[in-house]
C-alpha cells in the first residue's frame, strides 16, 4: 500500500551548474519541461542551468523560472514512475509558484514569465547593495523579532523566513541587518550569517514590487486547484483564482511561515514529505521541524529510485 504523500518544492538558493543532469539523461521529460520554459521566455534556460555561468544562473530573473522548471521536472518524473495522488503541496517563497503548477492553477509557460517578472521587480525595487538577509541561528523566534525592532533604528529590519526552530532569517537594509547581525550574537545566537542574496525578500521593502506583480498576476490565467496548495503567506489554501493571486501579492513581502507550513503537513496525515526540486534544503528542515516525519529529496535517479521505495513500503 502507497504512503500518503505530500511533495515540497525549494525555492531561490538551491541552485546549482548542472542540476538535474543526471535525470536528464535517463529521462526526456527533464530537457522537455525546460525547453517549454526557454520557449516561453526566450532565454535557453537549459543552457544556462547546464553551463551557467553561475553569476548569470544566480540573477534573480534567471534563478526564478529556472527553479520552477526543475522542480517541475521531478514532478513529471515522478508521475511517469508512479501516478501519484499527494494529499498536499507547498513550495518555499518562489517554490510556491511550483506547486500551484503542479496544482493546475497555472501553465508552466505563463508561470515561467510570471516568475521572470517577480525576480525583474523585486531586484528593481532595492538597488544593489542596499539589501541584505541573514541567518539567525540559536534564537527564538520572539528573541529575533525584538532584535530586528531594535536594529532597525528606523529602517528596514525584519523576520522573515520562519525555516525551522532556532533557524530564523531576517531581512531588510544592510546597515540595519548588519546591526541585527551583531545584536543576535550578543542575545547568545549561535551564529549570525549575511547571506549572499541579491535581494532582502519577503520584507516591507519588496512592496514596490508587490504592486508591480499584482498588474502582472492579472494578465495571466488562473485556475481552481486540482490538489490542495498551502500558501506561505495563510498556511492554509485558497480555491479562488482571485484569492490566489492576493496571496502572492501578500507573499512577496511577507514571513515565509514554513515551520507552520510542515507542521500542517504532518496534521493532515502526511507519512512521507518528497522534495522535488535541486537540493535537499526542506529534506533537513522538515527533519528538524517535526521528527516524526519521514522526508526525502528527489533530484537525480538515485534519489528517484529511493523515494519511489519508500513510497511503496
Amino acid at each position: 500500500m502507497s504512503k500518503k504523500i505530500a511533495i515540497t518544492f525549494p525555492g531561490q538558493g538551491s541552485q546549482t551548474v548542472g542540476m538535474l543532469a543526471d535525470l536528464a539523461t535517463a529521462f526526456p521529460v527533464v530537457r522537455q519541461t525546460f525547453d517549454e520554459g526557454s520557449q516561453a521566455l526566450g532565454v535557453d534556460l537549459w543552457a544556462l542551468s547546464q553551463q551557467g555561468p553561475k553569476e548569470q544562473l544566480d540573477e534573480t530573473q534567471n534563478t526564478q523560472p529556472a527553479m520552477l522548471c526543475a522542480g517541475m521536472a521531478v514532478m513529471r518524473v515522478m508521475n511517469l514512475q508512479k501516478a501519484l495522488s499527494p494529499l498536499v503541496l507547498a513550495g518555499h517563497s518562489l517554490g510556491e509558484y511550483t506547486a500551484l503548477v503542479a496544482a493546475g492553477v497555472l501553465e508552466l509557460s505563463d508561470a515561467v514569465r510570471l516568475v521572470s517578472m517577480r525576480g525583474r521587480f523585486m531586484q528593481e525595487a532595492v538597488p544593489a547593495g542596499t539589501g541584505a538577509m541573514a541567518a539567525i541561528l540559536g534564537l527564538d523566534d520572539d528573541q529575533v523579532r525584538e532584535v530586528c525592532a531594535t536594529g532597525a533604528q528606523g529602517q528596514v529590519a525584519e523576520a522573515v523566513n520562519f525555516n525551522s526552530p532556532g533557524q530564523v532569517v531576517v531581512a531588510g537594509n544592510a546597515e540595519a541587518i548588519a546591526r541585527v547581525a551583531e545584536l543576535a550574537k550578543a542575545a547568545g545566537a549561535k551564529r549570525a550569517l549575511l547571506l549572499d542574496v541579491s535581494v532582502p525578500s519577503h520584507c516591507a521593502l519588496m512592496r514596490p514590487a508587490a504592486e508591480r506583480l499584482a498588474e502582472a498576476l492579472h494578465a495571466i490565467a488562473f485556475k481552481s486547484p486540482r490538489l490542495p496548495v498551502l500558501h506561505n503567506v495563510s498556511v492554509t489554501e485558497a480555491n479562488e483564482p482571485a484569492a490566489i493571486q492576493q496571496l502572492l501579492v501578500e507573499q512577496l513581502f511577507s514571513p515565509v511561515r514554513w515551520v507552520e507550513t510542515v507542521r500542517e503537513i504532518a496534521g493532515r496525515g502526511a507519512e512521507l514529505v518528497l522534495e522535488a526540486g535541486p537540493g535537499k534544503v526542506l529534506t533537513g528542515l522538515a527533519k528538524r521541524i517535526d521528527k516524526s516525519l519521514a522526508a526525502l529529496p528527489v533530484f537525480d535517479s538515485a534519489s528517484l529510485e529511493t523515494a519511489m521505495e519508500s513510497i511503496n513500503a
